[in-house]
């Protein structure tokens, strides 16, 4: 029988040990994930996903000082849309649907109790074609909130006609609407300790 030191034995009994914790922690880890994803459903995995290929363009134009209307909106492709406004003093601006949100954020944060209250710029913004655009975002449901407060939003427009062409953009926009279910389930199948699920070894 071949001997061994008092050290060389201790050292191997430590291996061992080491080993056989870090084969049990990983079994356990391994069952506990398993366990976790035999749980989930499919639909954690995946969510609807709505796009429109058409958006909206708005003419608003400053009719006295302070006040405005929209003179005129139309349906255009999804990354043109943009509101044009005409200032008294004869200068334009084009605002984007970021900046259109970000001056209908002001006046909400400033004003809240005199949103929509008036006939001032973000009013325009609000109840017109861009806050249609913007409402669309499920992560801007308050804009719809407020615009569900005016059911009379045709008056800011300078016409019954000009409200009436802009529905007809609406509904132009809403045929555009397209919807789809997109996965997010990693491309390795069921997600484990190591972020997919690997094979078995032979043996």
């Amino acid at each position: 029988m071949t001997q061994q030191r008092k050290g060389s034995f201790i050292k191997r009994a430590k291996d061992i040990t080491l080993s056989s914790a870090l084969t049990l922690a990983i079994l356990s880890g391994t069952s506990m994930m398993t366990g976790c994803s035999s749980n989930e459903d499919e639909s954690d995995y995946s969510y609807e996903e709505t796009t429109y290929s058409k958006g909206i363009r708005s003419h608003i134009k400053e009719v006295k000082p302070g006040e405005f209307k929209i003179t005129d909106e139309e349906s255009v492709a999804a990354d043109k849309s943009l509101a044009i406004v005409t200032y008294l003093d004869g200068h334009t601006d084009s605002l984007s649907t970021a900046a259109a949100k970000a001056l209908i954020d002001k006046d909400i944060q400033n004003n809240q109790s005199y949103v929509g209250h008036h006939s001032g710029l973000s009013s325009m913004l609000l109840y017109g074609g861009m806050g249609y655009m913007l409402g669309r975002n499920s992560g801007f449901g308050y804009i719809n909130n407020y615009r569900d407060q005016n059911p009379n939003r045709g008056n800011v427009y300078s016409s019954p006609s000009t409200f009436s062409k802009s529905q007809s953009a609406v509904q132009d926009v809403n045929s555009s609407r397209t919807t789809r279910t997109v996965s997010s389930r990693p491309a390795g199948g069921r997600s484990g300790f190591f972020g997919r699920s690997s094979g078995r070894s032979g043996g």
